[in-house]
């Protein structure tokens, strides 16, 4: 692959390890790395009362015949307002677990795809010597990217990650934090030099 610099001028080549970005794609693996990924960000917080739970009902509202209406136990039963809600939903854990294997072969199948869809940037280096947004953001409009995954490594990366934080369709990662749903979010996978010697060497 071609290897840019920050202005988009070609500085060199780099051979991608075909062990990470030159697998066979397994889309079971794909589709259970993101399931277990957005799985495992909800909070399971959600709570209603049951009937139960809400305050009153305590005596049936009217006797049983004679009324002319229908018959009711409590005031608190689903169908009145104010009432209890059937089979409703509380606090729970929604996250599963995934094999570190299968976790590891899904990333590289997602990286693998970004490969064969020539959706991979290399980047020499993207040092800031402090953290500008507007510098960041003229640098992704010299590298026409609108919707990407930054991943840097080493001293410069704390400054690219804040310069970037409030850039609208960007997101930077270290390539320990690396996931098959960030990579297969974003159109475009953007990795330095440095970050792509890391994952090489974690995840070859």
């Amino acid at each position: 692959m071609k290897v840019l610099n920050i202005n988009g001028k070609e500085v060199g080549n780099i051979e991608l390890n075909s062990d990470i970005f030159g697998v066979e794609v397994k889309e079971h693996l794909i589709h259970a790395a993101v399931v277990a990924h957005l799985a495992n960000k909800r909070q399971g917080t959600q709570s209603a009362k049951t009937r139960a739970e809400v305050r009153g009902g305590g005596r049936k509202p009217w006797k049983q015949k004679g009324t002319g209406r229908a018959r009711q136990g409590s005031i608190r039963s689903p169908q009145w307002k104010g009432g209890g809600v059937v089979f409703a939903p509380k606090p729970r854990d929604y996250s599963f677990k995934l094999n570190k294997k299968e976790r590891q072969f899904a990333l590289k199948c997602a990286l693998t795809t970004r490969a064969t869809e020539q959706k991979i940037v290399v980047l020499d280096e993207i040092v800031l010597e402090q953290a500008k947004t507007k510098v960041m953001a003229n640098i992704l409009n010299t590298l026409k990217l609108k919707k990407a995954l930054i991943v840097t490594e080493g001293e410069s990366s704390r400054n690219v990650m804040l310069s970037a934080n409030n850039i609208q369709g960007i997101k930077t990662s270290a390539v320990n934090n690396l996931n098959t749903y960030d990579v297969l979010k974003y159109d475009t996978f953007v990795v330095t030099k440095e970050a792509l010697a890391k994952i090489e060497e974690v995840y070859a």
